[in-house]
């Protein structure tokens, strides 16, 4: 029996989609913009096609990536077809659940969240009040409202672009539990109102008592909305297989369609859990790693140079899982979104991501313009056998 691996390097857009003027983005392209700054060495994502795939979507092959040779894995890019730039619309759509209704988004204001459920919000956990309540970059809004915080003992609620509300919290002021037992309230209050926000999202952090010494910590929770239909991690875990979250995927999910959840944070021990996972899975499972770092530590902070560190790193070790490939495995090598490092703001970027599979037995092949990101559940739909999917078309042949 097939198994199958989502490597989801998450913000790693390729080039601004056809409606990236729609969502301010023209122009935005996350790799390319990388690759213009920072000196990149990406041997191994070149030989499954990265250069060349994201010369298709972009127009222009990004600076450094020179690569012509034979190409050892199916290569394309994919268009989204959800109606947000954010991560549950990436990641539901990629597993064969595109988002075609509206999130709720909170505007960009002062005072951004409804009066009514920052009252309900204050009186049912007894706090003595909430600061921000406004549209912010997470390490910008420690450095300014840290301090305050770990005075007053008040939570520090925002949100961004993104459809979603944020709550931090001092682990050790504030506590841990507190802050997910708030979050899971204001996942309650929040659907009570009726207001469709696709994710609340506890932001511990820890640290000193001057303002930017302050650090978010591994122990982030995101309570998601549930998918609005059956995802192929759904239709996977039905059919008997092990369906593995490794980082955040569970959280995205809303735990839904998981057989096994693996808690870890950092890209470098992600790669690690998904290696050991990979050692110890069964026939017909689904290892599914969210490579957060690239998102959280470098697109939304802007950094460019680290981004790139982050890449060379990521594809200095893709040796190590190349090796531990069985026959029949599958690797499709994707994103949710972009995140322009170099474009204005801090938030995800509207862009193609790239399509990549490979495994043994694969011909390298151009698979060209995908018009979903679903052809990605489609086509792990098909190498497990399973029913098709509502959306998408596979890039893959039926199993013999």
């Amino acid at each position: 029996m097939p198994r199958s691996i989502i490597l989801m390097m998450d913000s790693f857009g390729v080039g601004a989609s056809e409606d990236a003027a729609e969502f301010g983005d023209t122009g935005a392209n996350t790799l390319g913009s990388i690759a213009r700054h920072a000196e990149l060495t990406l041997p191994n994502l070149e030989r499954l096609g990265l250069g060349l795939l994201a010369e298709q979507a972009s127009g222009e092959r990004p600076q450094g990536l020179t690569y012509n040779g034979p190409v050892d894995a199916l290569y394309g890019y994919a268009a989204e077809i959800s109606r947000g730039k954010d991560t549950p619309s990436g990641h539901w759509e990629m597993a064969g659940v595109p988002v075609l209704f509206d999130w709720h988004y909170f505007p960009q204001q002062a005072k951004c969240f409804p009066a009514e459920f920052i009252e309900q919000l204050i009186q049912r956990n007894q706090l003595p009040g909430v600061l921000g309540e406004c549209h912010a970059s997470g390490t910008t809004i420690l450095e300014q409202l840290g301090d305050r915080h770990c005075q007053s003992g008040m939570p520090i609620v925002y949100t961004s672009a993104d459809s979603v509300l944020q709550i931090a919290a001092h682990e050790e002021h504030f506590g841990l539990d507190r802050l997910l037992r708030l979050c899971e309230d204001a996942r309650q209050l929040l659907d009570d109102m009726k207001l469709n926000v696709g994710r609340v999202i506890a932001r511990p952090f820890v640290g000193g008592s001057n303002s930017g010494d302050y650090t978010r910590t591994g122990n982030r929770r995101d309570y998601s909305v549930l998918p609005p239909a059956d995802t192929v991690l759904d239709r996977l875990k039905a059919a008997g297989g092990e369906v593995i979250s490794i980082g955040k995927i569970a959280d995205i999910y809303a735990h839904q369609g998981i057989t096994q959840k693996v808690k870890v944070s950092g890209n470098d021990d992600i790669f690690t859990a998904t290696l050991e996972a990979m050692r110890s899975a069964p026939d017909n499972s689904l290892i599914f790693p969210n490579f957060v770092d690239f998102d959280s530590q470098y697109g939304h902070r802007r950094d460019i140079q680290g981004y790139a560190n982050a890449l060379n790193e990521f594809d200095a070790r893709l040796p190590q899982l190349i090796a531990q490939l069985k026959p029949g495995d599958r690797v499709f090598i994707t994103a949710d979104h972009g995140c322009d490092p170099s474009f204005p703001g801090s938030d995800h970027t509207r862009e193609f991501v790239p399509v990549i599979c490979f495994g043994p037995g694969i011909k390298g092949a151009n698979i060209g313009r995908r018009g979903t990101f679903a052809d990605i559940g489609q086509s792990i739909a098909t190498h497990h056998n399973l029913p098709p999917l509502d959306y998408g078309k596979s890039f893959l042949t039926l199993p013999s």
